[in-house]
């Protein structure tokens, strides 16, 4: 199945900046978290996508090879690109697509061959915290599914007492010429399918691979002030290399849990505070929760539903250093429910006494616009 365009997936132009890419990535991610659609395949798999794509297009070397060959210019670069690789995960040219242009001009390189240590592939992996894990840091411990060097054979793949020898039919080049013709066509090597050495008594326990299967468990340190989308990056802790390359990374992506309570914004968080009509009228005193602890706030008289109180400094303080966010508090005017019989004959009076329009000031305002509405409806 084709994978979709990446800027496509984001929903952004192909020139968006890297604080568009960021934000179109925040947004599908807080909607379609698993935490959010539980039991939602479909959710799971917009998730999933919307990771990969922005795992490309915020990384600068592998969005400019992406925006030169689409997928086909990302797909080797092992899931996770940059650092010691190079831009095709360590591969050549040729690597992109395949042997193809290799085998007839030689490779691209001179007519060298690929053998040698190859560095292995950069991972990545998925962290979901906390919204508190986030703001104060954590340490986790995650556990990574990789290749790790075969200790018996210390990653040669050679049988212990043993070591891989050069190539007889390529002379350790790793690649063979054959004329055709008038052609000097240049082939991988069929014998040791150019690595340029060969193994006469592979290693029992890698079978001549050289790297086995292993899951890992790390320790990761997460600063306070992450949020979703914020990358760690574990230098050689990702796939071990071929033929006793180094390994490659390992990028820990951060993905915040929705909270029951706050929603955050960049380093400033917004929540809802419910008070009865009595309080907005009337004006009072209440509790409200921040990340540490319950504050007073002071609730003036005739407040309206909607207004935003601000907190200053109960916020985030960002990763990247900076001041402090704040905590808005949205203020939603709760209407009574369940009123038993003599609660229902007092806002009746209570609504009795309020005839005209001097107590509400908004409900006038809108009033006289609806009636211009429809006087303009008639002319």
């Amino acid at each position: 199945m084709s994978k979709r365009d990446y800027y496509e997936v984001l929903g952004v132009e192909k020139g968006a900046s890297d604080q568009e890419i960021k934000k179109a990535y925040r947004r599908l991610a807080m909607k379609f978290h698993p935490d959010r659609n539980p039991d939602d395949e479909t959710a799971k798999a917009r998730f999933q996508e919307a990771s990969e794509a922005y795992e490309v297009l915020s990384d600068e070397e592998k969005r400019s090879a992406y925006d030169r060959f689409g997928h086909q210019g990302v797909d080797g670069m092992g899931g996770m690109g940059g650092g010691a690789g190079g831009g095709f995960g360590g591969g050549s040219f040729s690597d992109i697509f395949g042997d193809v242009f290799g085998d007839i001009f030689g490779g691209g390189g001179g007519g060298r061959g690929r053998g040698g240590p190859q560095r292995g592939s950069d991972l990545r992996y998925t962290l979901e915290i906390d919204l508190e894990q986030a703001v104060r840091g954590t340490t986790a411990k995650i556990k990574i599914p990789t290749l790790v060097a075969c200790e018996p054979c210390d990653g040669s793949g050679a049988k212990p007492g043993s070591k891989p020898v050069t190539c007889a039919t390529c002379g350790g080049v790793g690649q063979v010429r054959m004329q055709q013709g008038f052609f000097s066509v240049q082939q991988t090597c069929p014998a040791c399918h150019g690595k340029g050495k060969t193994i006469s008594d592979p290693c029992s326990s890698c079978h001549g691979q050289g790297r086995v299967e292993e899951t890992k468990t790390l320790s990761v340190k997460v600063p306070p002030g992450v949020d979703t989308g914020d990358r760690i990056r574990l230098a050689g802790e990702g796939e071990a290399g071929a033929d006793g390359g180094p390994a490659g990374d390992l990028y820990v992506q951060m993905a915040v849990k929705a909270h029951p309570i706050f929603e955050r914004d960049g380093k400033h968080l917004y929540c809802e505070v419910p008070i009865s009509i009595a309080d907005a009228a009337l004006g009072g005193e209440l509790e409200v929760p921040t990340l540490d602890g319950r504050v007073k706030l002071k609730i003036p008289a005739e407040t309206q539903t909607g207004k935003l109180f601000r907190l200053r400094g109960k916020g985030i303080k960002p990763v990247r250093g900076g001041a402090v966010g704040d905590l808005l508090c949205r203020v939603v005017v709760e209407t009574p429910v369940n009123l038993n019989k003599k609660q229902k004959e007092l806002l009746e009076e209570f609504q009795r006494s309020l005839e005209g329009d001097s107590h509400s000031p908004r409900r006038k305002s809108w009033f006289d616009g609806v009636k211009d509405f429809f006087d303009d409806l008639k002319i």
